[in-house]
Formats: C-alpha cells, structure tokens, sequence
C-alpha cells in the first residue's frame, strides 16, 4: 500500500523533456559550428581528449538527480507499519433538517447552509469522538453511519439538500427515531444526538419518540436555526430568485423557527436548546455538554501507518548532482579501452612538411 502526499510537484518533470531537447539543441548548434570552422575529423583529431560518451552521461546524472528530488517533494508514503489504536470518547450523531422550511434566508445564506456549517465547526472541535449523520424532513435516513473518519462526513455534509429526500414536511420524530438504531445494545458508548432544525414539526410524536431515545441512553442537543419573526422560501432557479412559495389560498408561505417545540424534545432527555444563529453559542454549549458526558474506551482498530519515503529520493537525487560536479567532458582512461564510439578505427591525418 503506497500514498503520494503532494501530487503537485509531478508538474515540475515537465523539465526533464525541456532540458533533453535544449541538450539536442545545443549539440546540434555545436556540430554545425564546427563544420563551419572546418572538417570534423580534423576538429576531433586536434581535440583528441573530448569525449562524445561524457556530455550524455552527465546529462542522464542530472535528470535522475532531478527526477529523485522532484520524487522527494512529492512525498511517497508506503503503509508497512501497522499499529494498534484505541479511541476514548462518545458517539455524537447529527440529525440535520433537509426540509424546504430551511431554505429560508432570515439567517444568512440560509437556515439549512448555516446549519450545516454548524456541523462542520462542532466536528473541527471534535477530539477522538465517533460521529454519524442523519437527513431528515418527511421522513429520515442514515446519511453516514457511525465513523471516525472526520473528513469524509464534511463531504457527505456538503452534498445535504432538500432534494435528497422526496418525502417534504418536518417530522423530527423520524430523526430521533432512526438514531435509536444507530446505537448498539452491546456498545456501552455515551451517545449524543444533536438536531439542527427550525423546529417547524408536522408531527406531534417528537417529545415521546425522545423519551424512547432516553431509556436508550441518548442524550439530545437541538438547535434552532432561523429568526422567530420567519421569512419567505425563496425558490430559485440558477441561483437566481424568481418567486416564493405559496400557500392554497396564493399566500406567500413564512416559516418561523419554534423554539419551544425544541426545547421541549432535549427536556425530554436530559439535554437542552441553543440558539443556533450565533455559532460561538453553539460551539461552546456543546463542548460544554461534552465535557459532562463520560467518555468510553471503543474496540480496538488496526490501522496503517504510512511511512513518508522522500528522505530516499532526496539524499540519491543531491548525490547525483553532487556526482555531476565531478564528471568532466574529456575521455575516461578505461571508457577509452572499451572503444565505445569505434574511434580507434577512425583515419590518422598525417600532415606532410614542405
């Protein structure tokens, strides 16, 4: 198992073409002044100690020194070590209202993008805690199960938008519900629910569905986004408003946030309400939460270790551009018995005295 950690870098081996063909220019410029100054032969038999093998070689020295070193910056990381971690901390479950209540604009950008960067701030803040994700409006489902994998659940978050689900309406119960199944009866983890909504919910049975969630053990967070005075939804096409949802009677729908529905659900459990419009709020009402919830050893997990390799790359490529500081242009002693290029059979030119 290998990674490269900076796979920039592989854009500066477009040098090594640049320079192979810069070196055939070179020489090709060098060969043609040469014939303009006189015959070949006779150039080479009054230099007889250029070599014609060594400008290569020390043009292959120094695009592998090159070609290392740019390996080097890249960072290859091979996974040959494996270790054994454990982890120390509390389930924390996000139920996020996807409905199209949340498309308000009374918070800015809107209810559901403030939400969501809700989420994305409290799982910076996050320690070694396991966190899932729920979408829910009409009804529910798991959009991340249970993980440690941080960077995964913000882009799954990301991609949260009403029409992920088909099935509109706000029924928080749903969410509660389906968190129930997240937990495992043998896992004896703490679990924390938090709900971001607006608290505008088309069912009744929110209250008893969290009192259910109580004897499993959940705790609930929920959190209001949105302004009590409410807002239109816009609806929007390329990002432009063109109109506002309307009711039967061709109202323009409000939506307001209900925060006493919402405190009433984190009551039920033990928990509580945090305004959500005010981030620093929230941030500091969770971690407080946190901090006040036992935390559990998890199983233990093997996970690999990626070992970076660029010491490598960069200690062989400097020692070849160290190498090609010492290469001369004139023939080798024991290159020249090879007789490489067949210079040995070439014609002598004997110049006769008058």
């Amino acid at each position: 198992m290998y990674e490269l950690e900076e796979k920039g870098y592989f854009y500066f081996l477009m040098v090594i073409p640049v320079m192979t063909l810069l070196f055939l220019y070179v020489q090709y410029w060098k060969r043609k002044k040469q014939k303009e100054f006189g015959d070949i032969a006779l150039i080479q038999k009054l230099s007889p100690e250029k070599s014609v093998f060594k400008p290569i070689l020390k043009l292959v020295v120094v695009l592998l020194g090159l070609t290392c070193l740019i390996i080097g910056l890249v960072n290859p990381k091979i996974g040959t070590k494996m270790e054994t971690v454990k982890r120390e901390g509390i389930d924390v479950i996000f139920a996020i209202d996807v409905s199209k209540s949340m498309l308000a604009e009374d918070v800015a950008p809107n209810r559901l993008e403030k939400g969501k960067q809700l989420v994305s701030q409290i799982i910076n803040n996050l320690g070694n805690d396991r966190i899932g994700i729920i979408a829910y409006s009409g009804n529910a489902f798991p959009v991340l199960p249970i993980t440690t994998d941080y960077s995964v659940a913000k882009m799954f978050l990301q991609g949260m938008n009403p029409s992920i689900i088909s099935s509109q309406g706000t029924s928080i119960d749903q969410a509660i519900t389906l968190a129930s199944t997240f937990v495992d009866k043998k896992d004896k983890t703490n679990k924390l629910l938090i709900i971001i909504t607006d608290g505008e919910d088309h069912s009744n049975e929110a209250v008893d569905a969290a009192e259910e969630a109580k004897k499993l053990g959940i705790k609930i967070i929920t959190v209001g986004v949105g302004s009590e005075k409410g807002g239109p939804i816009p609806i929007k096409k390329n990002g432009v408003v063109e109109s506002f949802k309307r009711d039967q009677n061709n109202e323009v729908v409000i939506t307001k946030r209900d925060a006493e529905v919402l405190k009433n659900i984190a009551k039920a459990t033990g928990g509580g309400y945090v305004d959500g419009n005010s981030t620093k709020a929230v941030l500091d009402y969770v971690k407080h939460a946190m901090d006040n919830i036992q935390k559990t050893e998890f199983s233990s997990t093997q996970m690999a270790d990626y070992k970076s390799q660029f010491q490598w790359f960069l200690g062989f490529g400097f020692f070849l551009l160290f190498v090609d500081v010492f290469l001369l242009e004139k023939k080798t002693k024991w290159l020249e018995k090879l007789n490489l290029f067949n210079e040995k059979n070439k014609p002598n030119y004997h110049f006769k005295k008058e």
